[in-house]
């Protein structure tokens, strides 16, 4: 697991981590915010997955020929954030359904 944790990044992954933690204290004490900070996870994964893969475009272009398998592992590595992040996103979701007044 800290493996994954490392490999998406460790800032990317800390600040969806307490993102998470701060959707958990919104369901409790602030159940509007709920799906304001998914969408901030979701929105800050997707800003942490583009600079790096234009910076990883930029240093392909300057090196030439690169293998493809490192490539691939670099976009293996950049979608672990996304996906920590759009599972977020989904916990906020469905805590928001759960918290729905009913008609």
């Amino acid at each position: 697991m800290f493996t994954l944790f490392h490999d998406g990044g460790i800032f990317a992954m800390t600040v969806i981590t307490i993102l998470f933690i701060a959707l958990l204290l919104a369901a409790w004490k602030a159940p509007r915010w709920v799906r304001e900070i998914g969408h901030l996870a979701l929105a800050f994964a997707a800003i942490m997955t583009l600079i790096p893969l234009h910076n990883a475009g930029n240093a392909v272009m300057q090196a030439g020929d690169i293998s493809p398998m490192l490539i691939w592992d670099g976009i293996k590595c950049l979608t672990i954030a996304p996906i920590y992040a759009l599972i977020v996103y989904s916990v906020s979701l469905i805590i928001r359904i759960v918290q729905k007044p009913r008609l």
